[in-house]
This record gives C-alpha cells, structure tokens and sequence, in this order.
C-alpha cells in the first residue's frame, strides 16, 4: 500500500498535447494468452491498449496494444503492435482475433461496465 504522508501538491495541471490518448491496463490470467514473434512463443501476463482521439471529438481509435510476457528463457519481453491503420482511420489489417479480444477487454474495462470518476468531497476535519 502507498503512502502519502508528506506528499503535498499544488498548481492547475493542463495538457499540453494536442492530440488526447487514454491508456488501459490490466493482468492476464496465466496461460490465456500465447503471443508468437519471430517463432518464438511468449506467455503475456499483463496488457496496456492505447486509445487515440485522432480527429477531434470523433470516435476513439485503438492505435497499440502492449503485452508484457515471459519468454522462452523466463525473462519478462515487451512486445508491441499497431493497430491503427497507416492512414488513422481505422483498423490495421491482419492483426489476430485474440489480440482484438484484449482490445475488447480493455474497452469493457474503460467505460463500456459504466465507470465513472467524481471528485472526492472534502473530508470533514
């Protein structure tokens, strides 16, 4: 558990990129994901999507999914593949069914189950 005692912070936090990106990440279940580069088979155990508003207000595009895997030799890899289309307006051909899956996770995980953030109300003291 973190801590934060003596942590303080003040400021108005902007976002200085133009274009807006939304990160989603979660564990895999051990064995349910193999992912092959190079003929060489890699046990994913943990999975990042990143989304992109590439055109203002339109929908949200995937454009990369990263997986965290242990290799052959037992070393943890980080593999990575685009899934946005060289012209940004869609999906990448030729990409497995099992990665869309975990791009499905992963859009489940980030609104579609309902989640919403609210600013915490001031603790009484």
């Amino acid at each position: 558990m973190e801590s934060t005692v003596g942590l303080s912070a003040n400021g108005e936090p902007a976002i200085v990129q133009d274009e807006t990106k939304v990160d989603v990440s979660f564990h895999l279940q051990p064995g349910s994901l193999i992912v092959t580069q190079d003929g060489k088979a890699f046990e994913a155990y943990h999975a990042s999507v990143e989304f992109v508003d590439v055109h203002d207000h339109g929908p949200w595009l995937v454009d990369t999914a990263r997986f965290t895997a242990k290799g052959p030799d037992g070393k943890s890899v980080v593999l990575s593949v685009d899934l946005l289309n060289d012209t940004y307006d869609g999906p990448r051909a030729g990409v497995p069914a099992a990665i869309w899956k975990v791009v499905a996770l992963a859009a489940t995980t980030a609104g579609d189950i309902g989640l919403t953030y609210a600013t915490p109300d001031p603790r009484p003291m």
